[in-house]
């Protein structure tokens, strides 16, 4: 199975020659078919309707459903229960859902896109500039609550091989050095 996140890395990947399963974020489906796709925003779950041709089952917050479509499914409860803010499911992204998603429904996860910083401090995402989206010039999202959360998903499934493909300049998060976290560079990603 193959996780999507949107960050600027994944621009090297034709994800349409992607023949395995396919879990998207957000816009993604402006340009992709995708089997799983999470929105947790309520703006991009307006817009991710309007193309629900392209994805098999939306995924969203259990108070942002929107009426009785098929297709929308709420997200999975969280595998774990913390006290910290960053651990209330109201605080996830899409992206560590989509990860979420990922480990229960496939024994091998590669990620692509989960770019997580910035190289210029400045807003690191294949949409930037577009409706829903930060503008180029806004600061970069501060990672640390897609690192906490992703590492959760990697504690809560030891059993799940998640492989990251990335830049060659690219860091692993201290918190993400598990025995079943694996990371090559992106250029090795091979569509099969």
């Amino acid at each position: 199975m193959i996780v999507i996140g949107n960050g600027e890395s994944r621009l090297e990947i034709d994800i349409d020659h992607i023949t395995e399963t396919k879990v998207g974020c957000n816009a993604i489906i402006r340009n992709h078919t995708v089997e799983h796709l999470v929105c947790v925003d309520k703006r991009m779950l307006k817009e991710c309707v309007q193309y629900s041709i392209n994805a098999g089952t939306i995924y969203t917050r259990t108070n942002l459903v929107i009426g009785d479509s098929e297709i929308i499914k709420t997200l999975p409860e969280l595998p774990y229960t913390g006290t910290q803010r960053w651990d209330d499911p109201f605080h996830w992204g899409s992206g560590p859902y989509a990860v979420l998603i990922a480990a229960q429904l496939s024994k091998t996860a590669k990620m692509i896109g989960f770019d997580l910083y910035s190289k210029n401090s400045y807003v690191n995402n294949c949409y930037k500039d577009t409706e829903n989206y930060d503008a180029s010039a806004k600061r970069a999202v501060d990672s640390r609550y897609w690192v906490h959360q992703i590492s959760k998903v990697f504690e809560c499934f030891p059993d799940r091989e998640f492989k990251i493909y990335q830049t060659p300049d690219w860091q692993l998060p201290e918190k993400w050095i598990l025995p079943n976290v694996h990371v090559d560079r992106i250029s090795n990603f091979t569509y099969t």
